[in-house]
């Protein structure tokens, strides 16, 4: 931008001032002053130095440019500077119009030593002039501008930063007397210039004269950061050296157009994985987190529903539901300086003890500690009204056993969880369970159900009712009468079955030692299973009433057949024997059965053969597990007869060799009690329907083992075993006709591995002449005495004498018909 504007009052023989640059006076002068001579004697004084390094820098390419211009004379200098050609090439065109080059801060550093290097040398050819005359086409105001002091650091940073008045100068604002050359005028000092004489090269006539050209390319050079040993006059002290003066340091910034792009296609990369994120989550995956929010929202509640009852078959309650309290508490709520006293107050309420309470307090990892279950309600609210922190109590059921145990094993019990884990109780379990409600509510973080908000509610569905064939009041009697035998004969453990003889229900099932349904967590796991139903073990002479159907089935005997007994007879490898020693001796066999002959009984078995022995044992129910849904029934064993060796071809018709159930043995009874019929036993009587309406269990099946005659034919052998020639005279009963027989066989035992003690037995049913019960008694390993007669025939007497007068059988009244009992009466 050119200036407009000039001084209102100039000298004649004066330039016109750069606009903007700084004057000399009054400091510059008073240094001037100082120093001497001035400038022109500083300048001679220093012109030998400057021209020793002048010839240094000829051999530089800027110097040989030098030498080139010095070589055309003074035009050729004027031209150079001026910026026209020359001889040797085409000159700088400095200016403000067509300038070519490139800004200060973007210049090679050698062109700024070449611009210095011409500044010299323009200082030196003044110097040379013995007059002090400034070169033709020099404009003395120049001197004014470019002899500055070069040691003046103000005027150097503003020329290198466009401040300064060179800077200016050189960015295009120029003197007045410079625009109106431009324009093609002379300046109005006069038409020759400053000083009247005749026009300079490159005056008017050209843009780019030699004054102009000579103060642009002074401004350019300040602007550079012209070098300190230039050919200004400013005074300073000589530099230190020749060497020309460092650029400035120019930081170069970044485009801002590549740092916003990079900037934007960061911000559109991360704005694009949310906008993807959030697709997924509102459009692709909306259901999803829908619900899963709903679940975190909706809490299910479980409504338990009450257990169905157990009941004997008159409606007594064996097992019943009770509603309880499950007490729990938050550890982190309980101060830590009042635990001991709330452990206290636990312990005692909740019949444990205080370390045990003290360990679930000290538990502060965890907000829920399970104190109690099945605890009473007035019990918990109790607790609950002491206000104990953080102690809750949630609704629950528990089960109850009145009778405790009473036929224990046999009804079973129920875990924690609520789930049958024995007896009736597992076996029954889907049906007294019923099917628990739930309900489903909102709520918040606390806990709360949140107002206005769905609840879902499903009632539960108690579960039914089962009533059992056990009378209780015969149970009762049946356990009291076998604990009594089995702690007198010093036996491990006794069995005693009760059964309708017309059904096959079971009337009672009793086990000693019993399991204690009140207190199953702490009873030995032996107690859990029904040995009445599930333990195994060899029946003895029980079991030669078999052998006794199958022999009088085939016809080939009778109960007056007559044998010839010895106490002891040989099969195969083996010689066995009677139980006690007698004489040979003729022997029918009713006489053989009452006397519990094992030879006889041998001799009658080897006239069928091992296979219809078999037979005759497999239709009784051997080596299967009876039907009627009794817990934990076993199938005994009975190996097949094709693998019987000798000697267990004899054995197994008196009762060794094979294994049954107490249950088994008592089936058999009941057959041929029933007139050859066999039932399965029954231990359900009926369930309730949903209405509670009783249902009763279908009869049980029905098979004929062997016919009527052959039944009432071994029923009388049978009471004559009873009577006074017989083993079991024990079990007779004042008044009422009964039928029986005694057993007594080694006994085997597994944990030893070998035969070890006895077991005693006695099975029979009574009336003898219309059976309605049968009892069975087994005691296991008695050590004061080892005969069924001694010691199973008393239990049977007293179990079935309170049978029959709690059924309220009556006597027939008939007494037994004379049999004949010994050979040759």
């Amino acid at each position: 931008m050119l200036a407009t504007a000039r001084p209102a009052a100039q000298g004649a023989g004066d330039l016109p001032p750069v606009r903007g640059a700084r004057d000399d006076a009054p400091q510059a002068r008073a240094r001037r002053q100082d120093d001497g001579d001035g400038p022109r004697a500083r300048s001679r004084q220093e012109a030998s130095g400057r021209a020793a390094r002048a010839r240094q820098d000829d051999d530089t390419p800027a110097g040989r440019g030098r030498t080139r211009a010095e070589a055309e004379g003074p035009a050729g200098r004027d031209r150079a500077d001026a910026g026209e050609p020359g001889v040797h090439g085409r000159a700088r065109q400095d200016g403000p119009q067509g300038t070519r080059r490139a800004p200060s801060q973007d210049r090679d550093p050698r062109d700024r030593a070449t611009a210095q290097d011409r500044s010299r040398d323009r200082e030196r050819e003044r110097d040379r002039d013995p007059r002090g005359r400034v070169p033709q086409g020099r404009d003395p105001q120049d001197r004014g501008v470019h002899d500055r002091d070069p040691h003046d650091r103000g005027s150097q940073d503003r020329a290198a930063h466009g401040r300064s008045p060179q800077g200016r100068a050189a960015q295009g604002r120029m003197p007045q007397d410079g625009q109106e050359r431009l324009r093609g005028r002379a300046p109005k000092d006069g038409p020759g210039g400053p000083r009247g004489g005749a026009p300079r090269r490159g005056g008017p006539s050209s843009p780019f004269g030699r004054g102009l050209g000579a103060l642009l390319e002074r401004a350019a050079a300040g602007r550079d950061g012209g070098g300190r040993d230039g050919g200004g006059r400013g005074g300073g002290r000589r530099p230190p050296s020749s060497r020309p003066a460092k650029p400035p340091l120019v930081l170069r910034l970044g485009s801002p157009r590549r740092r916003i792009n990079v900037g934007l296609i960061g911000m559109t990369f991360i704005l694009s994985i949310f906008a993807g994120r959030l697709i997924q989550m509102q459009g692709l995956d909306s259901k999803v987190y829908e619900a899963r929010a709903a679940d975190q929202r909706l809490q299910t509640q479980q409504i338990p529903a009450k257990r169905g009852t157990i009941t004997d078959v008159n409606g007594h309650p064996l097992a019943v539901t009770a509603e309880a309290r499950e007490i729990a508490i938050d550890p982190t709520v309980v101060p830590v300086p009042a635990r001991p006293v709330v452990a206290q107050a636990l312990a005692a309420h909740l019949g444990r003890t205080e370390q045990e309470m003290a360990a679930k307090l000290a538990q502060a990892s965890t907000r829920y500690q399970l104190l109690a279950r099945d605890v009473d309600p007035v019990v918990a609210s109790r607790l609950l009204k002491a206000g104990v922190p953080g102690l809750t109590a949630k609704k629950t059921y528990r089960r109850l056993y009145p009778a405790g145990d009473l036929a224990g094993s046999l009804i079973g019990f129920v875990g924690d969880e609520g789930k049958g884990l024995g007896g009736i109780e597992a076996t029954k379990n889907s049906l007294l369970a019923g099917r628990d409600g739930e309900q489903r509510a909102e709520t918040g973080r606390d806990g709360q159900p949140i107002p206005m908000t769905s609840t879902q509610r499903t009632a539960p569905v108690d579960g039914r009712d089962v009533r059992l064939t056990i009378d209780r009041d015969i149970q009762w009697a049946a356990q009291r009468a076998l604990t009594e035998q089995v702690k007198e004969a010093g036996a491990s453990s006794g069995t005693v079955i009760v059964m309708d003889v017309r059904t096959a229900q079971i009337i009672a099932m009793a086990n000693t030692p019993e399991l204690d349904l009140n207190n199953w967590s702490k009873s030995p796991a032996s107690l859990y299973v029904n040995r009445a139903a599930a333990d195994v073990f060899e029946p003895g002479s029980t079991n030669k009433v078999i052998t006794a159907a199958a022999t009088l089935e085939a016809g080939v005997v009778s109960p007056d057949t007559v044998f010839q007994v010895k106490d002891n007879i040989k099969c195969a490898d083996r010689v066995l024997r009677d139980a006690h020693p007698h004489p040979a001796e003729a022997m029918t066999f009713r006489e053989a059965m009452a006397q519990s002959s094992n030879v006889a009984t041998i001799m009658a078995a080897r006239k069928i053969g091992s296979e219809r022995l078999y037979r005759m044992l497999r239709a009784f129910g051997f080596g299967a597990a009876p039907g009627g849904g009794v817990p934990g029934a076993g199938a005994g064993l009975l190996p097949d007869y094709k693998t019987w060796s000798g000697s267990q071809s004899c054995t197994v018709a008196y009762g060794q060799g094979v294994s049954v159930t107490a249950l088994q043995m008592a089936s058999v009874y009941q057959t041929i009690a029933n007139g050859g019929v066999k039932i399965d036993p029954q231990i359900v009587a009926g369930t309730t329907d949903a209405s509670g309406r009783f249902v009763p269990s279908a009869p049980g099946r029905k098979t004929r083992v062997v016919s009527e005659r052959t039944a009432k034919e071994i029923g009388t052998m049978l009471e004559a075993a009873v009577s006074a020639q017989g083993t079991g005279e024990l079990a007779a009963i004042p008044g009422y006709r009964v039928a029986g027989k005694t057993g007594t066989a080694d006994r085997y035992d597994q944990q030893l591995g070998r035969y070890d003690g006895y077991t005693a037995s006695f099975a029979g049913f009574s009336p003898a002449d219309a059976p309605r019960l049968v009892v069975l008694s087994v005691l296991q390993n008695p050590k004061n005495g080892h005969f069924g007669g001694q010691i199973a025939a008393p239990v049977f007497k007293d179990v079935m004498t309170f049978a029959i007068k709690s059924r309220k059988i009556p006597p027939t009244g008939s007494t037994a018909p004379a049999v004949r009992t010994r050979a040759g009466q």
